[in-house]
């Protein structure tokens, strides 16, 4: 017992090594074009400005909240937020290793298996690519994570406090991003039918009333613009996300995400294998709440989430490797190593190759390189244009309406605009046309740019890190 003791603690290095490496993969090849207006938006935050309030959001804020509060303790910098994301992403697995490592039912797999669970999950490629950047994916990781630990522990010991906690967690999670939103029903729906008859509905009170603590600053929001905060969690995203996206293309697009894993290997790999474990799940309810939660998160963002993407998908990953080391243990009962090290190779092989594919990729030193430039030909108090990237990188405040690039696709009557802090495209052109912007930053091709006639409207262009840098309005506007 001391032996396996010593093993179980020397297994927490597996863990810390992998989190040692998203940090580093966070601060050298991390980024994704679609963090811009996060982390722009936590910069905002962190200088006194709220979300929806002040200017327009199409999310949920906690994520917003949580990246401003670290720039806020580790400076304002795009390396605090992809650090604390990468660190929260690596807890996430870690909580579902030390999950197999304490509770899994078959105790001889229990330490090969959380191995396991370390690299499927904590290796695998869209973790690796989206756990680490600025947007919710980490965090979410974690806090779906940390719930099923609570909701397993509330209905094993009866106990009021693991079940708050679960739904304060699984809301929070919500409150994040809505990609998770099936979490909290899913999980009290398992804690109502695996408790004890006497508290189950005791622990569902407790549940609800975790869930509706974590969902108060929202409430708090709501109460100071309604029309604002409706507007960006509800409306945006039910009925105006897919006004560039005809039904017939989102409906294409969410076939051919689905369709991805075909060309995948490490997708292969998990879903072959946690698919092998279901039938197991079925016997251990905690394992069931794994196959539940991966069923309910990846139909909704497979179906209702359109159009949906690849990474949306990360939200599954450590459900699906718990499930996993059901699957093989089903298939090799007494090999244990073995195939958790052969599984481990194909894994960080594909990894490798992802990592190797991506090496000529942009990063955050090239958008560095972009702003020092803007920074250099911008005269003081000018207007910029720019993408979010590059207001968040030279801390110029974006004009009102310009914080999220994708909302220039709305178009409403002018009090509704002013109301939501919207500019739609045509009147931003308008604005460019008539000379408001001193310089202009775009990352888009040629064709568009000369569409656009931004060359005849200024003298001076730089070309810089795969963006085009615009100054010197000629007055031919």
């Amino acid at each position: 017992m001391t032996g396996l003791g010593a093993r179980h603690r020397t297994f927490w290095l597996l863990p810390a090594a992998i989190a040692a490496a998203l940090v580093a993969y966070s601060q050298t090849m991390a980024l994704a074009w679609d963090e811009g207006f996060h982390i722009v938006t936590a910069q905002m935050i962190l200088h006194g400005r709220k979300p929806y309030l002040d200017f327009c959001f199409s999310q949920t804020p906690f994520n917003a909240y949580w990246n401003a509060f670290w720039m806020a303790v580790l400076g304002e910098s795009w390396r605090s937020a992809h650090a604390m994301e990468a660190l929260a992403a690596a807890a996430g697995i870690a909580l579902a290793a030390g999950f197999v490592l304490k509770r899994f039912p078959d105790a001889g797999w229990r330490l090969p298996g959380a191995c396991l669970v370390s690299v499927l999950a904590g290796l695998n490629v869209i973790v690796v690519r989206y756990g680490t950047i600025s947007q919710a994916y980490g965090l979410c990781v974690l806090l779906l994570t940390a719930a099923y630990g609570c909701c397993t522990a509330a209905s094993e010991a009866g106990a009021l406090l693991p079940a708050a906690l679960a739904g304060l967690l699984s809301c929070g999670a919500a409150g994040s991003s809505l990609l998770t939103a099936p979490a909290a029903p899913v999980l009290l729906v398992w804690l109502i039918l695996h408790s004890a008859p006497a508290r189950r509905w005791r622990l569902a009170a407790s549940f609800a009333a975790g869930g509706l603590l974590a969902f108060v600053p929202i409430f708090w929001l709501f109460g100071l613009g309604p029309q604002q905060v409706w507007f960006g969690i509800v409306d945006y995203n039910l009925r105006y996300r897919l006004v560039d996206w005809p039904p017939p293309d989102a409906n294409r697009q969410n076939l051919e995400v689905a369709m991805t894993w075909i060309d995948c290997g490490p997708a292969l790999v998990l879903l072959g294998l946690s698919a092998a474990g279901i039938r197991r799940a079925w016997r251990h309810p905690e394992l069931k709440l794994c196959a539940w939660l991966s069923a309910g998160l990846g139909l909704y963002i497979a179906t209702a989430v359109r159009p949906t993407f690849p990474q949306y998908f990360i939200f599954t990953v450590p459900f699906l490797a718990i499930l996993a080391v059901a699957g093989i243990r089903s298939q090799w009962p007494e090999q244990r190593w073995l195939p958790v090290l052969l599984t481990s190779f194909l894994v960080i092989f594909g990894l490798g190759k992802q990592i190797y594919e991506e090496r000529d990729s942009s990063r955050w030193s090239d958008f560095e390189s972009i702003a020092e430039k803007v920074l250099q030909v911008t005269p003081p108090g000018g207007e910029l244009y720019a993408d979010e990237i590059i207001y968040f990188l030279t801390k110029h405040t974006p004009p009102s309406g310009m914080e999220e690039a994708n909302s220039h696709k709305l178009d409403f009557a002018p009090e509704k605009l002013r109301l939501l802090h919207l500019i739609p495209a045509a009147e931003l052109d308008r604005r460019v046309r008539a000379g408001v912007f001193a310089t202009l930053e775009t990352c888009q091709e040629e064709d568009y740019i000369t569409e656009k006639g931004w060359g005849k409207l200024y003298g001076h262009r730089a070309d810089v890190g795969g963006c085009t840098v615009f100054w010197g309005l000629t007055g031919r506007q």
